[in-house]
Parts: C-alpha cells; structure tokens; sequence
C-alpha cells in the first residue's frame, strides 16, 4: 500500500480550499505545540503531584486531573500525527524519512503502551507497573521536547 498515493486526494483537497501556505507549513506545530506543551505538560505534571502528594485529597485529585487528560492528550497527539503527514504530502515533502517523523512514532507507541497499562489497572494495582507507566510517560514527554526540536528544523529546511 502506498501510503502517498492514499493521502495525495485528501491533501488536493485541501489545497483547493485555499489555505494560506504559512497556515499549511507551521499549522501542526502551532497546534501541536499546545497540545504537547500545554495539555500534555500539565498532564505530566498531575500525573506526578499525583504520586509525590503526601495530601490525600491532593493526589486524588491529581490523579484523577491525569485520567481525565491522558486520552484526550493522547487523542490530539495521535489526530496531529497524521496532520502532520498530511502537511507534508500537502507540501510534496518526504514523509517517513525525518528524525521528526521516528520521534513521533516512538511517542504514540509509548502513550500507547501506557495507556494500555492504564486500562488494566495497572496489573491490578500492581507498583512496579504503576512505576513503568510514571517512567514510559516521563521518557514520552521528554522525546517529545527532541521531537519539536527535530520538528523546528524540518520546518526551518522546507
């Protein structure tokens, strides 16, 4: 399956509506910006107040603030990947072949892989996963950082 093939309809369509081609290029990282840094800092950061808070209420409240962002993080993450590919299609830009692109994906594999672990309750209340979901979601933010980093430059070179 081609995958460039499949998309370049959807992206011809786009392109017949007009849009600007700043709004094109920098669109996904505006939005993604936000959704990373805003929605995904201030989950990673209830997610944590959750498990260091000595206030039982306190990290009650975290922890349910992270259960309540994570699949909406996850979600717009995930619908802005495939933006993303889009705006390269739409730009005639290689699409798997960036650091930007490996870094995405190894992102959404390990939200997946937390959520997952999430969904199971984590083994049955189990620490050592509660422990690996902390560190999968810690090391998840931080490639993140690198991927707008990978990100800026793919952007700056087009």
């Amino acid at each position: 399956m081609n995958i460039r093939a499949t998309l370049e309809p959807l992206a011809g369509w786009f392109g017949s509506l007009g849009i600007p081609e700043p709004i094109t290029h920098w669109g996904h990282p505006a939005m993604m910006g936000i959704v990373v840094f805003v929605m995904g800092g201030y989950m990673a950061y209830s997610g944590w107040k959750g498990r260091t808070a000595t206030d039982e209420a306190v990290a009650a409240e975290s922890k349910s603030m992270h259960a309540k962002l994570a699949p909406a993080v996850f979600l717009f993450i995930t619908l802005g990947y495939t933006g993303g590919v889009l705006s390269l299609v739409m730009q005639d830009q290689p699409i798997f072949e960036s650091p930007h692109f490996i870094t995405g994906t190894i992102a959404i594999g390990l939200f997946a892989i937390n959520g997952i672990l999430a969904a199971t309750k984590f083994g049955g209340e189990n620490g050592s996963l509660r422990q690996a979901h902390a560190l999968i979601g810690s090391a998840a933010m931080v490639l993140l950082f690198a991927h707008a980093a990978f990100g800026l430059n793919l952007g700056l070179s087009i």
